[in-house]
């Protein structure tokens, strides 16, 4: 694989990925703000797909986990102008502004499509990238305009962007029966819960009587069955959405788990 960053600052980058496919399972720190040049993005989430493609912009909330696959297109490279949003700058954009957010359990992926203000916003930047000893209060101004055509054009955008909490203790059993299939840390999972390392594997060993790695796995190989014999998906696509790294080890670990090949069931 291919991959090239140019970077304005650590906040803004110029992000091109050249070979066939990547995937990775993310959980975003901070909000990300994404227009797109060329390529093509499927984004899994628990309860929602997304496709993008060029032209389009969509913010993704922090704390959100999705299993992100980046396609070149048409013989053009996956590229895309890349904008964090980080609680740090937030907090500074709201000190003096009386917003109050409400807040919700449910941050889903916001979509622009292609809106002028904020593409005329995210292409004002390309210039940019490569230049050395860029003043920094450039990419403040920047990225203080893409903060405030966001707040002109969605209304509803300060119950994400104003919203300073971290996650609180909530359901382990619920949040890890929406999420098993992101391969994450299981540190990480933790803190989506609401707890450290050594309460989340108390905790869990308590509700669900094994340790997460194994229970993770068997729920992965589950759900890649149903959705290889139900929904006659095709095992390269299957293993990178229910969380595999790759195509060799989910066949294997399928193959010991269930005693016959992933391809079986497509060529029954």
């Amino acid at each position: 694989m291919e991959y090239k960053a140019e970077y304005i600052t650590e906040d803004i980058k110029l992000s091109s990925y050249e070979d066939k496919f990547f995937k990775s399972d993310i959980m975003f720190d901070h909000h990300m703000l994404v227009w797109f040049i060329s390529g093509e993005t499927k984004i899994v989430q628990a309860d929602a797909t997304y496709f993008f493609r060029e032209g389009d912009i969509f913010l993704i909330p922090r704390n959100q986990l999705a299993t992100i696959i980046n396609y070149p297109k048409n013989g053009q490279p996956h590229k895309t102008v890349v904008m964090h949003l980080s609680v740090d700058r937030l907090k500074t954009f709201y000190a003096n502004r009386n917003v109050v957010p409400k807040v919700s359990k449910h941050q889903k992926i916001h979509c622009f499509n292609n809106h002028p203000l904020l593409e005329s916003c995210m292409a004002s930047l390309i210039p940019y990238f490569g230049m050395k000893n860029l003043p920094e209060d450039i990419a403040t101004l920047k990225i203080t305009e893409a903060i405030s055509i966001l707040r002109a054009i969605n209304q509803d955008i300060d119950n994400v962007l104003a919203n300073f909490d971290e996650p609180g203790k909530i359901s382990l059993i619920d949040y890890m029966e929406k999420n098993f299939m992101f391969n994450l840390p299981v540190e990480k999972f933790g803190y989506l819960t609401g707890r450290s390392l050594t309460t989340f594997k108390r905790d869990f060993k308590k509700a669900f009587n094994t340790t997460p790695q194994r229970w993770l796995t068997q729920k992965r190989l589950e759900l890649a069955h149903y959705q290889l014999a139900e929904k006659k998906k095709k095992p390269v696509d299957v293993c990178y959405e229910v969380g595999f790294e790759n195509l060799s080890h989910f066949s294997y670990a399928f193959k010991k788990h269930f005693g016959y090949a992933p391809t079986s069931l497509i060529s029954g």
